[in-house]
């Protein structure tokens, strides 16, 4: 069975909000006056939840709040939530940077951590000065730095800058020489935050295989955070979900990600009081859907199924299947139509001779796009009438995040979108 390395029990994290440092001095006399007399502290029992999106009551927020974990040796620990849940505060307590209001960290073995654009350098010293700095502060010796000196080098790709002061490099070539050394230099467990997207696609891919490299031995253990799930699914093999400060789900990395991709969603929408549509007004859609994998979704990886499912009212009775169109687009952040999918291009699949206020579904075996933000267009009309004549047209009646993943198992993120429809139909 293999050794717990990282241990942490009810931790809490409680910030004041507006000021620098804890607070007033009367705060902290008051703090002290509890002390000594062996009650609890008194702002302890009136911060407010981690919740950015609700104004504050309570001048103290828990920034994190009874947190409990446990992570073996040789494990890699995926870290995920949104913006604000508290991944970079518990980064921070576990990189001992700030200490914990309540609760308790318990590590064996060297820490080394990456959490901001050039930790741990100092502007005025140059890449080789740093090296043997951060190595020192991990407990290495001169010779254990010298050993892997000319290796930190070629990997972090800054040779020719290395004897230039770190108040020059750019952000991608310090958090290149940065990762590079903590890597390197061997810690026991290795910590990671969102920092690595500044780099290049290329050292992206090039950090992610060193840390596959690093916990593949089983000695060393590696707590990453990043919102690229398909980053995560692929190098980690726990997840542990943050949600407003606390803990809400740890287990296996792949229902971890699905946890969190059903984390306060939305997975339909009412399209019925859109007012900003065109069209005749024949027909109406007045709700869509999203499935994946049978579930509920407003987020899916490349190469995974999706169904779009739609509601609609009928104006005309008297409307025929034959005599109807039905399209639905996929557009980038420029509003470019990427994909569209027209019911007389693509496969049908009739069940009714009559149009009812019932359900249109389009299915795609294997959504191949690349990863972004789409908005889904919607349109209808009916055969032989002009392209400016549409029954129902709206430009955003859904947004659906696509994540890229190495679909193909060749290491490398979806690029084409060749035949990535052909089996797709609508079921009418």
């Amino acid at each position: 069975m293999s050794e717990v390395v990282i241990s942490v029990e009810n931790l809490s994290k409680q910030y004041r909000l507006g000021v620098i440092g804890t607070g007033t001095i009367s705060h902290d006399l008051n703090r002290w006056w509890h002390k000594v007399r062996g009650k609890e502290d008194p702002y302890l029992q009136i911060g407010e939840a981690n919740d950015r999106s609700v104004a504050s009551e309570s001048p103290y927020v828990w920034a994190l709040k009874d947190v409990n974990f446990e992570v073996k040796r040789g494990e890699v620990l995926g870290i995920i939530g949104r913006n604000g849940a508290g991944k970079s505060t518990l980064l921070k307590l576990l990189s001992r940077v700030t200490s914990p209001t309540t609760g308790s960290i318990k590590a064996k073995g060297r820490i080394a951590s990456l959490l901001e654009v050039g930790t741990g350098f100092h502007p005025e010293l140059t890449g080789r000065e740093n090296i043997f700095l951060n190595g020192a502060i991990l407990g290495m010796s001169r010779a254990e730095i010298k050993s892997k000196l000319d290796e930190i080098i070629e990997f972090s790709g800054t040779a020719r800058y290395i004897d230039t002061p770190v108040k020059r490099y750019s952000s991608g070539m310090t958090v290149r020489l940065a990762f590079a050394v903590a890597a390197h230099l061997e810690p026991e467990i290795l910590i990671v935050d969102e920092v690595l997207a500044v780099g290049d696609a290329e050292f992206q891919k090039k950090a992610i295989g060193k840390m596959q490299d690093v916990a593949k031995g089983g000695e060393r253990t590696v707590l990453f955070v990043s919102h690229n799930m398909g980053t995560i699914k692929s190098l980690c093999t726990r997840g542990l979900i943050l949600n407003k400060g606390t803990s809400v789900f740890e287990g296996n990395i792949e229902d971890a990600v699905g946890q969190y991709l059903n984390l306060g969603h939305i997975y339909s929408a009412d399209l019925r009081g859109i007012e900003n549509r065109k069209g005749s007004g024949l027909f109406k859609f007045t709700n869509i859907r999203l499935i994946s994998n049978n579930k509920e979704v407003d987020a899916v990886f490349s190469g995974e199924n999706l169904n779009i499912e739609l509601q609609y009212e009928i104006i005309d009775p008297l409307i025929k299947l034959n005599d109807l169109i039905i399209g639905i687009s996929f557009l980038n952040d420029l509003d470019e139509p990427i994909y569209s999918f027209v019911s007389d291009e693509v496969q049908v699949v009739r069940n009714n001779s009559k149009l009812k206020d019932c359900c249109l579904t389009l299915k795609i075996p294997r959504l191949m796009l690349r990863g972004g933000l789409y908005k889904i267009r919607l349109f209808s009309a009916l055969l032989g009438t002009s392209s400016d004549n549409h029954c129902d047209v709206i430009d955003n009646a859904f947004q659906l995040s696509v994540m890229s993943t190495d679909y193909y198992n060749k290491g490398k993120v979806i690029r084409s979108h060749q035949s990535a429809f052909i089996e797709a139909q609508f079921v009418l």
